[in-house]
């Protein structure tokens, strides 16, 4: 890629301060495809700088300038969708089914629904006599994950634009191609200059330093708990806002009366979506006592049927985890499940049949998983489901609910009144009822170490304003 050693700062293409660099693996052959720049503390001070002075501007920008941009950056964006889909299928060993589809999907809807939220969104109003503002925050640090590159850094840039907010964005440094490529999608869109800028680098440099910088008004976050802690603390002494979207071990319900052949080819699914690695999957899967045998025979059957291979391959359904490093870490909660008795249903430790190189993963399932089991309350972040009983609806809720995080549930049932019921007992930022289609107007975030603040539709928004009351203006 042309700008793979530079960084994009107040519109342009800039050489780094440094000459450190970092060799990118692909997850799928274990061999190296590309070299990126890192950044440090005084890259990130341009890029601040940069954005301060936009900002002078852009959040003077009208609703109507701002939906033209947006457009603009749709119009782009379609431009480049095979570009993103193979790059990101690279990255990350997405299945290309997937970065080809669903993928491109979400940045598409996210973008259309910002548009037309923008359209209608009441940046005042009067309360008494009061008139009560929302106004952009100002400069906004982000940092994006690995596990769903370019759909995390949609999600944060377009609320930020939206709300006349300038940004500094850091992409993970294990998947940053796909940022450049959003860089440039920008640039080709017009977003004037300062307003987007572009660091590569990695947590402990890059990420420290946007946490840190006194002329950052905003951390969005979203990864590990343990970084999103790291985050909030480094951040404290500037007292910015900071949104953390973190970990999460959600738990996936199914009622006696769910029609399980479909409910449970849909909970395996959700747990194999990007290889096993998205952070609301539903990986502890909950049913009824007396069919837990039934529901296991069926996970195994579909999890037995994915396909393990070069995520390149349209027939290709489980792609490679990311690195060595969470490669090992799953092969350990494999392992320690068998260890500490789990039945072992399907998969287990090791790569799959007839593959000897590349960090690919048996797709496992796990039954008759006991609440103080390793692989039952840590995110393990790999192809891997876990089932467990449970008596009654009461005692359902108690095991979703005994966990640390709270980031999504599921529930499949067709009694309603059970189901509604169900979903407000549950302590999770999400609850997703019969396997739903996707709602771009559904905020996203978590309770507990799963997270604060939300990402996507008008809650997410919120997070980028700022409240002023002007008294006596009514």
């Amino acid at each position: 890629m042309e700008n793979a050693n530079k960084f994009y700062i107040d519109g342009k293409w800039v050489e780094p301060a440094s000459k450190i660099t970092s060799d990118l693996i692909d997850p799928s052959t274990e061999k190296v495809y590309a070299t990126v720049a890192m950044g440090n503390a005084a890259d990130i001070d341009s890029a601040v700088k940069a954005a301060r002075r936009a900002f002078a501007t852009y959040s003077k920008t009208t609703i109507e300038e701002r939906i033209e941009l947006l457009q603009k950056i749709y119009e782009a964006f379609i431009k480049r969708e095979a570009d993103i889909s193979k790059t990101v299928t690279l990255e990350v060993g997405m299945p290309i089914s997937v970065s080809s589809g669903f993928l491109l999907d979400w940045c598409k809807l996210h973008t259309l629904e910002t548009i037309e939220i923008l359209r209608k969104y009441a940046f005042s109003e009067k309360l008494g006599t009061t008139t009560v503002y929302k106004e952009p925050i100002g400069v906004v640090g982000m940092i994006t994950p690995w596990n769903f590159p370019i759909g995390q850094i949609f999600t944060k840039i377009l609320p930020a634009l939206a709300t006349g907010c300038t940004m500094i964005l850091k992409p993970s440094q294990l998947t940053p191609l796909d940022g450049l490529i959003v860089a440039e999608i920008l640039h080709e869109a017009g977003v004037p200059a300062g307003v987007f800028n572009l660091v590569n680098g990695d947590g402990r440099v890059v990420g420290e330093a946007i946490s840190q910088h006194p002329d950052i008004d905003m951390v969005s976050f979203t990864g590990s708990t343990r970084a999103g802690i790291q985050i909030a603390k480094s951040a404290a002494d500037t007292i910015k806002r900071v949104v953390n979207e973190l970990g999460g071990k959600s738990a996936n319900i199914l009622l006696d009366d769910a029609d399980f052949e479909t409910a449970i080819e849909s909970a395996v699914v959700n747990c194999f979506l990007l290889n096993g690695q998205a952070c609301d999957a539903g990986t502890r899967l909950l049913v009824p006592r007396d069919r837990l045998d039934e529901a296991t025979s069926i996970a195994a059957k579909v999890a037995n049927a994915y396909v393990s291979g070069p995520p390149s391959d349209p027939d290709t359904t489980l792609g490679p985890v990311m690195n060595a490093g969470q490669f090992k870490s799953i092969q350990a909660y494999i392992q320690s499940g068998i260890d500490q008795g789990a039945k072992l249903a399907a998969g287990g430790v090791g790569r799959p049949e007839g593959i000897d190189a590349g960090y690919f993963v048996k797709p496992t399932i796990f039954s008759d998983v006991k609440s103080d089991m390793t692989i039952y309350r840590e995110e393990i972040f790999g192809p891997v489901l876990t089932i467990s009983a449970y008596g009654d609806l009461e005692d359902a809720a108690r095991m979703a609910n005994d966990t640390v995080y709270g980031l999504a549930a599921h529930i499949t049932g067709k009694d309603m009144d059970k189901v509604r019921q169900l979903s407000r007992e549950l302590r999770a930022g999400s609850v997703y009822v019969n396997s739903p289609d996707f709602d771009p107007k559904a905020p996203f975030g978590g309770y507990r170490q799963s997270g604060n603040g939300r990402e996507c539709g008008e809650h997410g928004f919120t997070e980028f304003l700022e409240i002023k009351a002007v008294v006596g203006h009514g």
